[in-house]
C-alpha cells in the first residue's frame, strides 16, 4: 500500500468511528474475535483497480486469521451481480462488502442483504438506489479538479488536452472526474478534444483510443485520462509515435506503474490517489467495526493528494498490490 496515503486514510477513518461513538459495554470482547464469513461481490475483475480491491480485502482477512472471505465476479453484468449478492445471503454471511465498478444501481441487490439483516459496506462506487450501511471511497471531482489545474499550470494556459473517458456515457465516477477537470482549466485559453470512442478502463483500450486520435490531430498539448490504466496506454501510443517530448498525460488513481512513470520524469506529469488497495483495506476494516458494534460514518471520503515529481517517492511502493 502506498505508504503516506495509508496512513492518513487510517488517521482519518479512526477519528471517524472515533467521533461516531463505539460499542460501550466495557466488556472487551469482540464480534472480530470470532470466525466470520464475509462475502466480496465484485461487479467486475476486468481491470487492476478492481482486482486490487478484491485481493486488499483478502489479504486484510488473511492477516486478522478468523475471517474467511468468499469473492464473486459478475464479469460486468449487473443480473449476475445481484445473483452473486442473493447467493451470498443464502450462505449466511456476516457481512457484504460490494465494490460496484461503473455500474450506477443495484437496488434488488441491496434489498436482498438489508431484508436478511447483513450489514453492507460500499467500497470506490456509491450505489444511487437501495440501503447500505457505510461507504468509502474517493471525491472524483476533486481528484480531476486538481489534475486540471495542474495541467493548466503546466501549459502556461494555452493548448490543447485531449480527454480519454472510460464509459459507458452515463458512468458518473468518469464524468465527475473529466467535470472536475474542466473546472480546473476554467477560465483559461486551454482547448479540449474529447476522443469519439471509450478506453474501456483499460490500457489497450486506452492505448487504440490515443492511437485514434494521434492519427486524426496533430496539434495535441496534453492528454487527461479518467484513469490510470487507460493513461499508461495512451502514454505507449504517444511515444510509439515519437510525440512524447510534445504531449504530458494526466491519470487517475496512483496505479503503482503510473507513479513509477511519474517517479522516472517521463512525460507522465500527474495523477490523483484513488487507491484501490487502501480502499479495499479501509472497506474490510470499516465492516469488522461494524461487526463489533461499533456505531460508524455512513460515508467516508478517503483523501485523495495530487502526485507529481515533488512528491511520487512518498507514495510509490514496487511491492503493493496496486
Amino acid at each position: 500500500m502506498k505508504r503516506l496515503a495509508a496512513a492518513i486514510a487510517a488517521s482519518v477513518l479512526v477519528l471517524g468511528i472515533a467521533a461516531c461513538g463505539g460499542d460501550d459495554n466495557g466488556s472487551g470482547d469482540s464480534a472480530s474475535d470470532d470466525e466470520v464469513t464475509l462475502g466480496m461481490a465484485n461487479f467486475t475483475l476486468a481491470a487492476p483497480y478492481f482486482i486490487g480491491m478484491d485481493e486488499a480485502v483478502k489479504k486484510a482477512a488473511n492477516e486478522q486469521g478468523n475471517v474467511e472471505v468468499i469473492s464473486t465476479d459478475a464479469n460486468g453484468d449487473a443480473a449476475k451481480l445481484t445473483s452473486d449478492v442473493e447467493d451470498l445471503v443464502a450462505q449466511g454471511v456476516d457481512g457484504l462488502i460490494i465494490s460496484a465498478g461503473p455500474l450506477e444501481s443495484a437496488p434488488t441487490a441491496l434489498n436482498s442483504a438489508e431484508e436478511a439483516e447483513i450489514p453492507v459496506v460500499l467500497v470506490d462506487r456509491k450505489l444511487a438506489d437501495g440501503n447500505y450501511t457505510s461507504w468509502i471511497g474517493p471525491d472524483n471531482e476533486a481528484i480531476g479538479l486538481q489534475d486540471g489545474e495542474f495541467l493548466a499550470e503546466e501549459l502556461g494556459g494555452q493548448g490543447t488536452i485531449a480527454i480519454i473517458s472510460g464509459g459507458p456515457a452515463d458512468n458518473t465516477i468518469g464524468s465527475a472526474r473529466t467535470s472536475g477537470m474542466l473546472a480546473g482549466i476554467e477560465g483559461t485559453d486551454i482547448e479540449t478534444i474529447k476522443a469519439p470512442e471509450f478506453g474501456e478502463w483499460s490500457t489497450d483500450g486506452g492505448q487504440q483510443v490515443m492511437e485514434d486520435v494521434l492519427a486524426s490531430n496533430q496539434d495535441i498539448d496534453a492528454v487527461f485520462c479518467e484513469n490510470d490504466s487507460m493513461c499508461l496506454g495512451a502514454q505507449k501510443a504517444i511515444r510509439d509515435a515519437g510525440r512524447q517530448d510534445q504531449i504530458i498525460l494526466a491519470g487517475v488513481d496512483g496505479q503503482k506503474e503510473a507513479l513509477k512513470a511519474i517517479l522516472d520524469g517521463t512525460n507522465y506529469v500527474v495523477t490523483g490517489l484513488n487507491d484501490s488497495e487502501q480502499i479495499g483495506t479501509q472497506g474490510f476494516e470499516r465492516m469488522m467495526a461494524i461487526l463489533d458494534g461499533e456505531d460508524v460514518e455512513q460515508d467516508t471520503v478517503l483523501p485523495s493528494p495530487r502526485i507529481t515529481t515533488e512528491n511520487a517517492k512518498e507514495h510509490y511502493d514496487p511491492n503493493s498490490i496496486f
